[in-house]
């Protein structure tokens, strides 16, 4: 529960990184609650509930999106990229810092890495 409300510590932070788990955490736990409070909006006859708790967590989720493209290295605007955004979300951060910040998993590069992407002479 710690990535879920860690995520919402960090309601509107755009910079930095998020690893892969603090993102699919923060998704699962989204989806659970979303559907829980569907399922009681649905029997309490009141579908507003779903529509504010919508409302609620949309910032948090398009940061903390941000965030995993930025551990990837990418920009992100890639959110708005259908496929290519799940998989930069699904592939592991760069080891070691990059242009977006230290790493999250505190792990630094190996030996002989490239830490930063060589820009083409």
């Amino acid at each position: 529960m710690n990535y879920y409300t860690d995520v919402l510590k960090k309601y509107a932070v755009f910079e930095g990184r998020a690893r892969r788990k603090e993102y699919w955490m923060f998704f699962l736990i989204n989806f659970l609650i979303s559907f829980a409070v569907g399922f009681v909006a649905g029997l309490i006859k009141l579908p507003i509930l779903g529509t504010l708790y919508s409302l609620a967590v949309l910032v948090p989720s398009i940061a903390v999106g941000v965030r995993r493209m930025h551990d990837t290295d990418h920009s992100g605007w890639w959110l708005l990229v259908p496929i290519v955004n799940l998989v930069f979300a699904c592939i592991d951060g760069t080891p070691g810092p990059n242009r977006f910040g230290e790493n999250p998993k505190g792990i630094s590069a190996p030996q002989g890495f490239p830490v930063t992407p060589t820009q083409p002479q």
